[in-house]
């Protein structure tokens, strides 16, 4: 096919995905399956794999990828993102208007009122219609650069939607409020909740942070929304009243809140906010007020702001819904990590529709710090009228039959010595044997950056521990063919196909076994440094703390991580298990004449062709090495898509900073 062919083609898929992007997440009016859709977006993706060329920034296929971030860099706000001032009562709105009208004196003063979105403000940057950068309020002048995770939200348009000879402004902050409902903090509470994870308290909590999670993959997993309600600077902005304004962003792409409302009289705003008081319950969304804002955007500039807020704006609050009910005990669940955490249980109690029974206490600092007890009548709030959660303790009906509660000393799950380590809230169960957190650390062992073992899922894994098959990950290499064929969902043909990924695994490399390990803080690039520096897992467990600190790039809280890993007595059994099934100890020896001999990368931004871990094998494979960090001691830096700070400090240092074609062209 000519190229210009493929690239209408490419530009066809890309308008015809856009559409139902907008059709689905602005709209909420599909037009076609979910079969249908994932169809368009895999053969657009075929198309620009094959065409890398043609690939652009606000194409539908870039809205998820790239390795995890280390950190998220810092951007500063053109225009500051100021709080808003806050009332409770009609009576404060009054006033509010009040100084309004003192300020404007006789001039006609139109007022809107929108929902409160209990979520995370946003600034979203577009330069020629194009979104280039999106971050957090932060601390109102500087926030977080979180673009990555942004672009997985598929209500926020990569491209704003003008007619055909109309331009769109020269550049525009875009100010928004990205939340999560509550069907998806449902479901994610659910997954946690089976993980034995703490639960997030409320979707807000939930949103920010799904926005902080420096995996985008993950983020784009969390079902993430947004409304856009509000302007920073602007450049070829021809818009005059928030109403307006609002207008502008439904004829761009994004989506507003149907709910705002212009009026001319307070009392009518006022009439309108106490409406939502009770209807908020039916909206799928969380809200925690309403927003009243002068309209037109001249009279705003008159107004001002003071240092903290502007004058023209104030957020209308609703009171949390709480009930009283009794603590009649405290227990311990223990979760995937190890992790303990104190649950509340109630005498049932209705609130907000539901009975509440239970509500987590998150740790014991937070249980002091309220000064809880055991027998004491407590408030609870639901949180997002979601999450229950023990607001503080009714001293005034305190008995003298109420207790302090005091963690356990051993975890629940498994008798172990529960520990808790310096400058860390929680206490923590590090049997590796836990039954508690058994069925995580299979699915990690088992993951592809692991031990890599096909068909070894979820649902097998369940059934594997269930039926008593494994109590540690090392008893995986003693299944036999006859214990598997029987399982659920399981054949003769399947049940050889895992006794066959099972027994590849154990020739594996040496760093996806350290990897597969699951020992806190050691990820897939720290693996392979300690693989490369001691050679076999035997050095590497005998190694002490100030060894482990001395090599480059492997820090004191991870030194101490491993310390402590290696020299409980559970882990040098299973170790002991894995050793007799024959895994590799030992570090491969690399081809002396590789390639890359001798030559040191760092990968920086999204890259096309494989991920960063990928690349990584690829280097090491030709004798090269990689790291996380830019020092003299690296030769060559590999720069991507969204490239951060990396490259600056690259180029003081005078290393070679080199793209993805010319990377693929030394492998080759």
């Amino acid at each position: 096919m000519p190229k210009e062919d493929i690239k209408g083609k490419i530009e066809k898929l890309r308008e015809d995905i856009r559409n139902h992007d907008h059709k689905y997440y602005v709209e909420n009016k599909p037009e076609i399956s979910d079969f249908e859709y994932d169809r368009l977006i895999k053969e657009l993706i075929a198309l620009e794999n094959a065409h890398p060329g043609l690939i652009t920034l606000d194409s539908p296929s870039q809205r998820v990828g790239g390795e995890p971030l280390k950190v998220f860099p810092v951007v500063e706000h053109r225009v500051g993102m100021l709080s808003m001032d806050n009332t409770y009562s009609p009576e404060e709105l009054l006033e509010f208007d009040k100084r309004v009208k003192k300020n404007l004196s006789a001039e006609k003063i139109e007022y809107t009122a929108e929902l409160k979105i209990d979520g995370v403000s946003v600034s979203l940057v577009y330069e020629d219609g194009l979104f280039i950068r999106g971050a957090t309020r932060g601390d109102g002048i500087k926030g977080d650069d979180v673009t990555a995770n942004l672009k997985t939200i598929r209500s926020i348009p990569l491209r704003l939607n003008f007619p055909k000879g109309s331009k769109p402004p020269k550049f525009i902050e875009v100010r928004g409020e990205v939340y999560m409902d509550r069907k998806s903090l449902r479901m994610l509470n659910e997954e946690k909740e089976e993980n034995n994870d703490e639960l997030f308290a409320n979707p807000r909590n939930a949103a920010a942070g799904s926005l902080k999670l420096l995996d985008p993959r993950l983020t784009a997993r969390r079902h993430l929304n947004i409304f856009v309600h509000g302007v920073g600077y602007a450049e070829g902005l021809n818009v005059e009243s928030q109403f307006e304004l609002l207008e502008f962003y439904k004829n761009a792409g994004f989506r507003i809140s149907p709910y705002a409302r212009k009026f001319d009289l307070l009392g009518e705003v006022i009439d309108y906010c106490n409406s939502w008081e009770d209807r908020r319950s039916g909206l799928d969304f969380d809200i925690d007020g309403m927003v009243i804002k002068v309209n037109s955007f001249k009279q705003q500039r008159l107004l001002g702001q003071t240092t903290k807020s502007p004058r023209w704006m104030i957020a209308y609050k609703f009171h949390a819904k709480r009930a009283q009910t009794k603590l009649e005990d405290i227990i311990v669940q223990v979760g995937r990590t190890g992790t303990l955490t104190p649950v509340a249980i109630l005498k049932p109690v209705s609130l907000s529709g539901s009975t509440v029974s239970r509500a987590t206490l998150h740790n014991i600092d937070e249980i002091g710090r309220k000064d809880i007890r055991i027998g004491d009548s407590v408030i609870i709030e639901k949180a997002g009228e979601i999450i229950p959660q023990v607001v503080e303790a009714v001293k005034e009906k305190r008995t003298a039959n109420t207790r302090k509660f005091n963690m356990p000393k051993k975890c629940p799950a498994c008798g172990w010595v529960a520990t808790r380590k310096a400058g860390e809230v929680a206490y923590r169960c590090e049997n590796i044997s836990c039954p508690a957190q058994l069925k995580m650390r299979i699915k990690h062992f088992a993951s592809r950056e692991a031990m890599d073992i096909e068909g070894l899922g979820e649902a097998i894994i369940e059934q594997i521990v269930d039926n008593g098959l494994v109590k540690d990950y090392g008893d995986i290499y003693f299944l036999k063919f006859e214990q598997l064929k029987i399982l659920e969902r399981m054949a003769d043909k399947s049940a050889q196909n895992l006794i066959d990924a099972i027994n590849k695994s154990r020739n594996h490399d040496l760093s996806q076994l350290i990897y597969a390990l699951g020992i806190r803080h050691v990820g897939v690039h720290a693996a392979s440094v300690l693989a490369d520096r001691y050679k076999s897992l035997d050095s590497l467990s005998n190694s002490t703390i100030e060894e482990l600190t001395n090599i480059y790039e492997i820090g004191p809280v991870m030194a101490e991580s491993m310390y402590e890993f290696f020299k409980n007595p559970q882990t040098k059994k299973v170790l002991e298990k894995i050793r007799k099934a024959g895994l590799n100890f030992i570090q491969k020896k690399r081809k002396p004449d590789g390639k890359l001999s001798g030559r040191k990368f760092v990968f920086t931004g999204e890259l096309d062709s494989f991920t960063r871990d990928e690349a990584g094998k690829l280097v090491r494979q030709s004798g090269g090495d990689i790291s996380d960090i830019v020092s003299k001691k690296v030769d060559y830096v590999v720069i991507g898509k969204q490239s951060g700070s990396k490259v600056k400090k690259a180029q003081a240092l005078g290393i070679t900073i080199i793209d993805e074609k010319k990377f693929k062209e030394m492998l080759s």
